[in-house]
């Protein structure tokens, strides 16, 4: 499918995935900076040696860092309606972290479209399912739904 939506072919977008995107290596320095940022510094992110004596055998990325990661991959996902200026995020409907990032694992995600509606002229809402997979992993990290609201 082309990467630009006519308004006229929303619905025929219900139902695409897109995706998925490039990998993206997780290494403690991302998950330091994250930990800073956020004042989040508990041991099982920020401690390897500590880590190392719990059940995953290392450090793990914050849930929430890994979801702030749904931005990045976004810019990868030909999920965009002709003629949009910007987009914002919207908010997440749902949210669950299946499986943990270990540190230095490589992820990856992929966006499947729930629903496009445009809520106002010129504004619309898209609704994705966007799932993010750990690379040798069976279970993705997590899956969310998440809104965003593009204008043009």
């Amino acid at each position: 499918m082309r990467s630009q939506i006519a308004p006229g072919e929303l619905d025929d977008y219900i139902g695409y995935i897109a995706g998925p995107t490039d990998w993206l290596t997780i290494d403690q320095g991302r998950i330091d900076a994250f930990a800073d940022c956020t004042l989040d510094r508990q041991f099982i992110h920020v401690d390897p040696e500590t880590a190392r004596q719990t059940p995953f055998g290392s450090t793990i990325a914050h849930g929430f860092l890994t979801l702030s990661l749904l931005s990045h991959f976004a810019e990868q996902l030909p999920i965009t309606i002709a003629g949009i200026r910007m987009a914002v995020n919207y908010g997440l409907n749902r949210v669950r972290f299946i499986n943990p990032v270990r540190v230095n694992s490589r992820v990856r995600a992929h966006a499947k479209v729930l629903e496009i509606k445009e809520k106002e002229p010129g504004q619309f809402q898209v609704t994705l399912e966007m799932t993010m997979e750990v690379e040798g992993e069976e279970k993705p990290a997590l899956v969310a739904e998440w809104l965003v609201l593009q204008f043009s």
